[in-house]
């Protein structure tokens, strides 16, 4: 069983998207802060994570540079989401993949285990 992490301060968003996630097979972690991510990711070992670029601590590039910075998830894959035009941001600190919000939870099985393989 696969493991996604979820970083995303939106209890609804989070509630929605672990619900839909574990009904496709995966088993879902969750950090509701940027500066919760590392200890969750350490603790769970997440195969990929699925991130909000804002959140209320932190924004998504400070969050992916630390886990890139961190050997255990240096090539973990990560897809960030957001309402703006940051794909070029992110993808340049380290992201795998960039969806723009409100995207369509049911592709994300085929995206995740895309970058899963190609990993």
């Amino acid at each position: 069983m696969l493991k996604v992490m979820i970083v995303d301060d939106d209890r609804n968003t989070v509630k929605l998207l672990q619900t839909l996630l574990e009904l496709d097979g995966f088993e879902v972690s969750v950090a509701p802060r940027g500066a919760d991510v590392l200890p969750a990711a350490q603790q769970n070992k997440p195969d990929i994570f699925l991130m909000d670029y804002h959140l209320s601590d932190m924004d998504g590039v400070e969050v992916i540079r630390e886990l890139r910075a961190t050997e255990a998830f240096a090539t973990t894959p990560i897809v960030v989401a957001s309402g703006l035009d940051v794909g070029d941001e992110v993808l340049e600190a380290g992201a795998n993949h960039f969806m723009v919000k409100p995207f369509e939870p049911g592709d994300l099985p085929n995206i995740f285990n895309r970058l899963i393989k190609s990993g």
